[in-house]
């Protein structure tokens, strides 16, 4: 599987690294159902435009993953979510990047139940990423 990775913002974020995770992310899963993985960075604006656009919810989001095999990660969003955390932005974009991936894969997170198990999942392959 290939893994394009388009950054759309003018910060500056490691390519490799986040292809490293994607890679493993998948094999973790055993996802084969794409031949590629498009992963976008992008502003708070696109983000906002995509998710009200696609999914009718008129505010920024962190992470769009779409069932063609696209994920657009919004980095202002990384980077808040990265400080509230007490964590690295690249520790974030990773973690939102597993995130995706896990919504490419079939999980979801619109019950609380599903949410849980998608999160618990997300942290079970970043510590397998980390060590």
């Amino acid at each position: 599987m290939k893994f394009g990775i388009n950054n759309l913002t003018k910060s500056k974020i490691d390519k490799k690294f986040l292809g490293k995770v994607a890679k493993k992310t998948v094999q973790e899963l055993k996802l084969k159902k794409f031949d590629e993985i498009s992963i976008v960075i992008v502003g708070d604006k696109r983000i906002k435009s995509l998710n009200k656009k696609y999914l009718k919810r008129n505010r920024v989001t962190d992470v769009l993953a779409f069932d063609y095999g696209e994920i657009f990660i919004c980095l202002p969003q990384a980077k808040k979510q990265a400080k509230e955390m007490g964590h690295s932005v690249k520790e974030e974009l990773a973690i939102l990047l597993i995130h995706g991936i896990l919504h490419l894969s079939g999980y979801d997170d619109k019950t609380k139940i599903s949410y849980n198990k998608m999160v618990n999942k997300q942290k079970e392959i970043w510590q397998k990423l980390i060590q």
